[in-house]
């Protein structure tokens, strides 16, 4: 806006020869508009001229929603301020929110474009507008003047935005065609690579040692697999046969087993080759997973054909060494005699000590123990019985059996003492688990418990501490029945102490950022009552009501601090964000109170022209801050920006008020300065003389 107003300025200075030189103008009062968009009172357009500046406005008005009049007079008088005479034409003719006047006063070559505050254009495109038209009008180019007005007002009409909207319609329209192109080009190449690599996964897995493999290799290996899988079983059965003719039938059973498993999964992959060679058409995924299937089963086959023939070679090898093994056998059988003879009294202790159920698993192994030692002694002395008679492929099966027998056993008369040993150790770590329950109870006492619920974990916990206490104490007792139930009251309590504990921590940041919270609104608070303190004269009730908020939501907060932490925590939050709004407004108001920075401080707030659109001079600071309540109303400037936003939102009311409604707090505000001051002080002189020129 000052760039305005020095420019109007210059265009004044411009034509102040021409106007002394030339003989008195006549000066013209707000008048009423023509019918035309043009009004030229000034008599300085020719007809031609006329009717060019009406065509264009014509033009403006078809290919715009805005309207331009034009008045053309000698000089503006009563009033004689540019814009009050403009802005008194236009609402004297109840011209629109999309129309504007053009008022020029062609004799001192001085101009104004009216607007409502509301209009299509801002302010400060109109001073653009303004400032482009300051050479025309120093050369008395009204026609030109008029046009680049109209010009600047319409812009392009609108083709502008449509041309902005076509492009970026035009843009979005390649980018799909372009996105459109290389997706289908990615899909061809897609769909080229899945017919190269078939149902092959696009990155290896690697749990899955087929991922490497294409659809071809896949069923190149299953076909291989298939057929080496049937040889080895045909191979198996041959095998068997020679078997069955040396150690017998019931020497070969387990063998005979394994082959005919074998022949059964072999058949389940000729069944899924022939799925894969019959005339239905198979997806590419069933095919490779048939193919796979059929690589698997033929590993099956061979892992437990490989077993057979490992148990044939120990049989055939026990065969060749049989009296050997039969000596050897017969020494662990000894060996085997102390080891049955303790696994009855050894369960007799256990059970005068723990419940039957905890020996449950070991209740009949002394007898089963004596059972297989039985048996190994029948088949020690039916090998003896082959080995004379020259049957070593029987010799060789009995010892098997006689060996398996020791085996069992002594495994079984084992399991006694073993699991003595581990009810030993498990009631040793259900009296640990019991120790520290007890000292999780100690410390579920010490947590806070608003709900309850630690308190009823640790009811629980201690009911089932005292049944598990008993039954430990009891006999016959079961260790592992207590040791469960201690497991899961320790995981229960665990659990409620973790919530506690949690809680407590909860409670602990809370208070912390409570604390920080608290600290930082006070500070806040009291900075924006300073600054509204200091400069009460400009500011609002907006920031006021909003230290006032501030203020209150910090008194509930202090009140809250010790019972209710957390609704404490929000007003203190509250009255943080209060308080930075009402720091905000405050800044809002005086920075709106403050002179122009083209003045020399003091005369914006006493009826100087300047605007208000920057500019902090000491006099506004001061004169804001002390006296600007008594000066609200008073003097201001004719700017659109200086505090009247146009004709439409001030009003002829507002612009035809009396000087006595400034001149009122005026008086007050000089009766306010303190005679007495010394009157050397310079600023006290500034502003008395201040004050007395606004009176």
């Amino acid at each position: 806006m000052t760039k305005r107003w020095l420019a109007l300025a210059a265009l004044a200075l411009a034509a102040a020869m021409g106007t002394l030189s030339a003989s008195a103008a006549s000066a013209t009062d707000p008048v009423t508009l023509d019918a035309g968009f043009v009004t030229d009172q000034a008599d300085v357009l020719s007809a031609d001229e006329e009717a060019t500046v009406e065509a264009r406005l014509q033009e403006l008005t078809d290919n715009s929603t805005a309207d331009l009049f034009v008045v053309l007079v000698d000089d503006f008088t009563n009033p004689s301020d540019n814009v009050e005479w403009a802005d008194t034409v236009a609402e004297a003719n109840n011209l629109g929110t999309d129309q504007y006047l053009l008022a020029i006063a062609v004799d001192g070559r001085n101009y104004y474009i009216s607007a409502p505050a509301d209009g299509p254009l801002s302010f400060g495109q109109l001073d653009d507008i303004e400032e482009k038209m300051v050479p025309l009008a120093a050369d008395g180019d009204w026609v030109g003047a008029i046009t680049l007005a109209a010009d600047e007002i319409q812009g392009d009409g609108g083709a502008g935005a449509i041309r902005t909207v076509l492009i970026v319609v035009a843009i979005i329209a390649v980018g799909l065609l372009l996105w459109l192109i290389i997706a289908l080009v990615r899909r061809s190449r897609r769909n080229a690579e899945v017919r190269r690599r078939g149902a092959m996964p696009e990155k290896p897995d690697p749990a899955d040692p087929f991922s490497t493999l294409t659809d071809q290799q896949v069923e190149t290996q299953a076909g291989l697999a298939l057929v080496q899988a049937d040889d080895a079983i045909t191979s198996s059965k041959e095998e068997l046969g020679f078997a069955v003719a040396q150690f017998g039938e019931g020497a070969t059973e387990e063998f005979t087993r394994v082959v005919e498993a074998a022949k059964a999964k072999i058949a389940e992959a000729f069944d899924l080759q022939q799925k894969l060679d019959d005339e239905i058409e198979d997806t590419i995924h069933d095919r490779r997973a048939w193919h796979i299937r059929i690589i698997q089963i033929a590993a099956e086959i061979d892992d437990v054909l490989d077993d057979n023939t490992e148990a044939f070679d120990a049989l055939r090898k026990l065969e060749q060494n049989a009296p050997q093994e039969l000596e050897r056998v017969r020494g662990e059988r000894a060996a085997l005699d102390p080891v049955l003879a303790a696994a009855a009294p050894a369960l007799a202790t256990l059970s005068a000590t723990y419940a039957p159920d905890a020996l449950g698993t070991i209740a009949d192994n002394p007898a089963q123990a004596q059972e297989r030692a039985a048996l190994a002694d029948r088949s020690i002395a039916a090998a003896t019985q082959a080995i004379a008679a020259g049957r070593s492929g029987e010799a060789a099966f009995a010892i098997r059996t006689a060996e398996q027998s020791v085996a069992q056993a002594a495994q079984l008369a084992q399991a006694v003492t073993t699991l003595g040993s581990e009810l030993a150790g498990i009631e040793t770590q259900a009296q640990a688990l019991v120790t520290e329950l007890q000292g999780d109870l100690a410390a579920a006492q010490q947590l806070p418990d608003a709900d309850g619920t630690i308190a009823a974990a640790a009811s629980a916990t201690a009911r089932q501490l005292q049944l598990a206490q008993a039954d430990l104490a009891g006999t016959p007792r079961n260790p592992q029945r207590a040791f469960e139930a201690l497991t899961a009251a320790n995981t229960q309590i665990d659990a409620a102490i973790a919530r506690g504990r949690e809680g407590v921590e909860r409670s602990r940041r809370v208070q912390q950022m409570l604390e920080q919270t608290l600290a930082q609104a006070n500070s806040e608070i009291r900075a924006a009552r300073e600054f509204i303190e200091t400069r009460r004269g400009t500011v609002g009730s907006t920031a006021r009501t909003r230290l006032a908020s501030a203020e209150a939501s910090l008194a509930q907060a202090a009140n809250l601090r010790a019972t209710d932490p957390e609704a404490a925590l929000s007003e203190a939050n509250r009255a943080l964000a209060l308080a930075g709004q009402a720091t905000s407004a405050a800044q809002s108001d005086v920075q709106s109170y403050r002179p122009s920075s083209d003045d020399d401080g003091w005369g914006g707030l006493f009826g100087g022209s300047g605007s208000s659109s920057g500019g902090s001079g000491i006099g506004g600071d001061i004169l804001g801050g002390i006296i600007g309540g008594l000066l609200a109303g008073g003097g201001g400037g004719s700017s659109r920006r200086s505090g009247s936003s146009g004709w439409r939102s001030s009003g002829a009311a507002d612009s035809a008020a009396p000087a006595s409604a400034a001149a009122v707090p005026a008086a007050e505000a000089a009766a306010a300065v303190d005679p007495e001051v010394d009157a050397s002080d310079p600023l006290h002189r500034h502003i008395r003389q201040a004050l007395e020129d606004a009176l």
